[in-house]
C-alpha cells in the first residue's frame, strides 16, 4: 500500500461517498438490516447512522483498510452504535457458516477483486432465508454512457481504490447464486460514467 492509498484515499471516498444522492440510497436501504448483520466494505461507516439499533442484534463491519475503519469508528461513537471490526477481503470471510441474518454491501462490489470469490463466501456465511441488502453503481444501459465506462475505467480504477465503472451487476448477483425480486435501477444526479445505480434485496437460491 503506497501514501497515496494509505493516508490521502480513505479521506477522499469518505468525502465523494458521502454525497446527498449517495446518502439517500443508503437511508432507503440500510433500515431494512435485522438480526446479527454483517456490513461487507463498511469503509468509513458512512451507512451507521442508518441502522436501526432496535433491530440490529450486533453489527460486523467488514474492511480489508484499517484506515478506512479509524474514520467509521468515530461515526459510530456519533450514533450510539457499536460495530465489531473485522480487518479482511471479503474473498475470505472471518465468521462461520450461517452466522448473519442480513449482510449489506453499498457501492462495494465495484472494488472487490475476485468478486464471485466474494458472492461464494457471503452466501456462506448468510443464515438459510437470510437477506443481502445491495446498492452498487455499474453498468450503465445506454451505449454512449458505456462506451464512456469501458474508456476511462482502467484510468478511474488505479487512482479510485480499484473501484470499476462498468461491474454488471445483475449478472454478478445471479452467477454468485442471488435473487432478487425488487430490483431498482436509476442514474442518480452526478456524473453518468459513474452514477448508474442498481439496489434492493437479494436471497440465496
Amino acid at each position: 500500500m503506497n501514501l497515496y492509498e494509505k493516508h490521502l484515499l480513505p479521506k477522499l471516498v469518505h468525502v465523494v461517498c458521502r454525497q446527498q444522492p449517495m446518502t439517500k440510497q443508503r437511508e432507503k436501504l440500510v433500515p431494512l438490516a435485522t438480526g446479527r448483520v454483517l456490513e461487507v466494505g463498511i469503509g468509513t461507516g458512512l451507512n451507521l447512522p442508518f441502522y436501526n439499533p432496535g433491530k440490529v442484534t450486533h453489527l460486523w463491519g467488514l474492511d480489508p483498510s484499517a484506515e478506512m475503519w479509524s474514520i467509521a469508528q468515530k461515526n459510530a461513537r456519533e450514533h450510539h452504535l457499536e460495530a465489531e471490526f473485522i480487518e479482511s477481503g471479503a474473498e475470505d470471510i472471518p465468521l462461520d457458516s450461517d452466522s448473519a441474518d442480513t449482510v449489506v454491501m453499498t457501492y462495494t462490489l465495484c472494488s472487490i477483486p475476485d468478486v464471485y470469490a466474494a458472492m461464494a463466501e457471503i452466501r456462506r456465511v448468510l443464515k438459510p432465508g437470510g437477506k443481502l441488502l445491495f446498492c452498487e453503481h455499474g453498468k450503465a444501459p445506454d451505449e454512449r454512457v458505456l462506451r464512456w465506462q469501458n474508456r476511462l475505467n482502467p484510468v478511474w480504477k488505479a487512482f479510485s481504490g480499484g473501484c470499476n465503472l462498468h461491474r454488471p451487476i445483475p449478472e454478478i448477483l445471479d452467477r454468485g447464486g442471488f435473487r432478487s425480486g425488487d430490483m431498482q435501477t436509476m442514474y442518480l444526479p452526478g456524473w453518468k460514467p459513474a452514477s448508474f445505480n442498481y439496489w434492493g434485496t437479494a436471497l440465496g437460491i
